[in-house]
């Protein structure tokens, strides 16, 4: 028989246990807890994300147009405050500070959207939420980056889509039951995600900040040419890579618009969270499989083909009429996103050097949000006023474009792609 006191092991053993299966995944403390941030901070805000077209257009009264304003200038609000928040991470050497703050600032006013009563107010909310986005992304990444070798970046970044995806899983889910519980409750139901929202800042205070890389700056250089600095000394390649990404990003509309057909053709509004849900068990499932394929395939393989099933989902989309087969494109989606989301913030990685990460990150999430205003806003024109058939065939076109350049433009970069 065990003395009484070995319960205080047994503990600690779990403990081990717990951290070994993060190691499973080949990744560490920090990658975990970010991971585990971001998975608390999806369950909030996908919670609201897809009732979002629901709540714009019969309850206050909005339409297509109000929604890709909407998200255009929310997401193009985060993307570019990322080139800030990316450059002074890399000024300063500090990262955890900034993401911390980031976080903070989207936790504390997502649960507002339960009082706005008009679209403007629900474009201030929804901008002042992305902002917190753009704040704390560029830091994050360059944080994950710091934690990966360049044969485990695919794996690293994957894990922690998987992580943010599963929150984007059971956000739907939890939504969907206190809708079917209490319909018509969407007030409610967004004031409650400051719970999941709080204990997501709660759980950055668990990663630990790496030590300081050295800036490559030139020396005399002042404070105001620091950034110019920064971005000169980033490769040509990445350039090129960041062009060829804004060529696809300018056909990617906000998801919400998938979410609107579904609804136009007869899914049922207390529906549309759980296949939300769905789409993210998918994207959950593949993630991490996709990150490490790109460690051992090449970048330019694995985003190239995630390229040419996004256009083949947005000619689905363009063509079918029936809810079935609309929800069996939208499930495919998923795949798209596993390919891809991983594998491209790894190839940044590859092209840019250490202390120039925080740079390069806010740089592309800064082209994500300026095709993605583009596309949003261009996409809700098309919708309106010619049909979503064309908008759809638009963003499958523009993909499939990106895709070519991909291949003819970019060059091997990397540990993966000289495997590959």
């Amino acid at each position: 028989m065990y003395p009484i006191e070995n319960s205080g092991d047994l503990i600690k053993n779990k403990r081990r246990q717990l951290f070994s299966r993060a190691a499973w995944a080949g990744v560490g403390r920090n990658v975990f807890f970010l991971g585990l941030t971001s998975l608390l901070t999806d369950t909030a805000s996908e919670a609201i994300y897809p009732l979002l077209p629901i709540y714009l257009t019969r309850v206050l009264g909005a339409g297509a147009i109000s929604l890709g304003l909407i998200e255009g200038f929310a997401e193009a609000a985060n993307s570019v405050l990322k080139i800030l928040s990316g450059h002074f991470s890399d000024r300063w050497q500090v990262r955890r500070p900034i993401v911390i703050a980031g976080y903070a600032l989207s936790s504390a006013v997502r649960p507002l959207m339960a009082l706005v009563t008009s679209w403007p107010q629900l474009f201030a909310v929804r901008f002042v939420d992305r902002v917190g986005k753009g704040i704390r992304g560029a830091p994050r990444d360059a944080l994950l980056a710091a934690c990966a070798t360049p044969a485990t970046r695919g794996r690293v970044f994957g894990f922690h889509r998987a992580m943010d995806h599963a929150g984007a899983m059971l956000g739907p889910v939890l939504a969907s039951i206190f809708l079917f519980a209490l319909p018509g409750q969407y007030r409610l139901l967004f004031a409650l995600t400051i719970i999941p929202g709080a204990l997501a800042v709660a759980s950055l205070f668990l990663v630990h900040e790496p030590a300081p890389e050295p800036v490559a700056l030139r020396p005399g250089s002042t404070a105001s040419k620091a950034s110019l600095e920064g971005w000169r000394s980033l490769p040509r390649q990445y350039f090129v890579v960041l062009a060829v990404i804004l060529v696809f990003t300018l056909g990617n509309s906000a998801d919400a618009f998938l979410l609107l057909r579904l609804t136009d053709v007869g899914v049922e509004p207390a529906a549309i969270p759980l296949l939300w849900a769905l789409l993210h068990v998918v994207k959950a499932g593949l993630s991490v499989w996709g990150g490490v394929k790109s460690d051992v395939w090449g970048r330019r393989l694995v985003i190239g083909v995630g390229w040419i099933i996004y256009a083949l989902v947005y000619l689905g989309f363009a063509t079918a009429t029936s809810a079935t087969a609309l929800i069996g494109w939208f499930l495919f989606y998923g795949v798209y996103y596993g390919l891809t989301e991983g594998a491209e913030k790894a190839l940044i990685a590859d092209l840019a050097p250490a202390s120039l990460r925080g740079t390069a990150f806010g740089l592309y999430n800064a082209a994500l949000g300026v095709g993605a205003l583009v596309a949003s806003v261009v996409f809700g024109v098309i919708w309106r006023f010619g049909s979503p058939a064309a908008a759809f065939a638009l963003g499958a076109a523009l993909a499939l474009v990106a895709a070519v350049l991909l291949a003819v433009l970019v060059k091997p970069a990397g540990v993966a792609d000289r495997r590959g």
